[in-house]
C-alpha cells in the first residue's frame, strides 16, 4: 500500500471534468499539491455525501493551493453525470481499468454483490514534489474520512 513519506504512483487516465479530457499526475503536480480522493462508486449514498462533502470544503483546499480530484473506476461519462447531480466542481479520475486501484493498492471486491476491483474508499494528499504527505485508507466502505484532518494535511502539504 502506498504510504506516507512514498513517491505516489504516477498515471496519465481520463478526466470527466463536464468534458472528458485526459490528466497527467506529473502535470497536476508543477500547478501544486494535489487531493486523490478515492471512492467505491457513483450515484451510491456514501459516495454521494463524501464528495458532496467535499464541494462543501473545496474553497478550504483551494486557499490552501491543492487541486482535489475524486477517484472511481466509473466510466467519464458517468463520472460527469455524476459531477452534474451533485453539482460538483471538481473533476473525477476515471479508472475504468483499474490501474490507479492497482498502483495505489487500494482494491476492494463486493463479493456478495458480484461486484470486485472497486476502490477502497481513501484519500492520498501529494505534496507539489509528489511525496505522499497524508494516507488513509478504510477497508469499510461506509466509513468517510476526517475531514478537517485531510484539510490540516492539504494546509501542511
Amino acid at each position: 500500500m502506498v504510504e506516507v513519506g512514498d513517491d505516489a504512483p504516477r498515471f496519465t487516465a481520463p478526466l470527466a471534468n463536464g468534458d472528458v479530457d485526459e490528466i497527467s499526475l506529473a502535470d497536476e503536480l508543477d500547478d501544486g499539491p494535489a487531493v486523490l480522493a478515492f471512492f467505491p462508486g457513483a450515484f451510491t449514498s456514501v459516495c454521494s455525501h463524501e464528495m458532496s462533502t467535499f464541494q462543501d470544503r473545496i474553497a478550504d483546499i483551494e486557499e490552501a493551493g491543492a487541486t482535489l480530484f475524486g477517484v472511481s473506476i466509473d466510466t467519464p461519462f458517468a463520472q460527469n453525470a455524476f459531477r452534474d447531480e451533485l453539482d460538483l466542481s471538481f473533476p473525477l479520475i476515471s479508472d475504468n481499468d483499474r490501474t490507479l486501484v492497482d498502483a495505489y493498492d487500494v482494491s476492494m471486491d463486493f463479493a456478495e454483490l458480484g461486484v470486485h476491483n472497486v476502490a477502497k474508499r481513501a484519500v492520498f494528499v501529494l505534496d507539489d514534489e509528489g511525496v505522499v504527505t497524508y494516507a488513509w485508507v478504510s477497508d469499510d466502505p461506509g466509513v468517510e474520512p476526517d475531514y478537517d484532518e485531510v484539510i490540516e494535511a492539504v494546509q501542511s502539504a
